[in-house]
């Protein structure tokens, strides 16, 4: 299994903006329905700084996270919009989980 967890901070006038890209990539993932992936976001209280988290089943099922148009328009907008704080990429190690995610 692979955990990866991106950390930014939007400008606050492009907030809106991403949360709607990223309802786009989720709703693709969702159609998509492919079951090495599930991919969560969320927003912390400042309505600006994002946290995604996505496991993937196998390594290479993050290239069809990749592949996805939605996700590479989310992520030119949001490189193209000069975030507060760049995006940050961390590789996690799960512990445990109270369900299981690839079951």
């Amino acid at each position: 299994m692979k955990i990866v967890q991106v950390t930014y901070t939007a400008k606050a006038e492009y907030a809106e903006q991403n949360q709607a890209n990223i309802k786009k990539v989720m709703s693709d993932l969702q159609e998509l329905a492919h079951p090495g992936i599930f991919y969560n976001t969320c927003v912390k209280a400042d309505g600006k700084t994002f946290i995604h988290t996505a496991f993937f089943k196998e390594a290479e099922n993050e290239q069809v996270l990749f592949a996805l148009e939605s996700f590479k328009s989310f992520q030119q907008q949001l490189k193209a919009s000069g975030p507060e704080a760049a995006p940050v990429s961390e590789q996690l190690s799960l512990v445990a989980a109270s369900k299981e995610i690839f079951g």
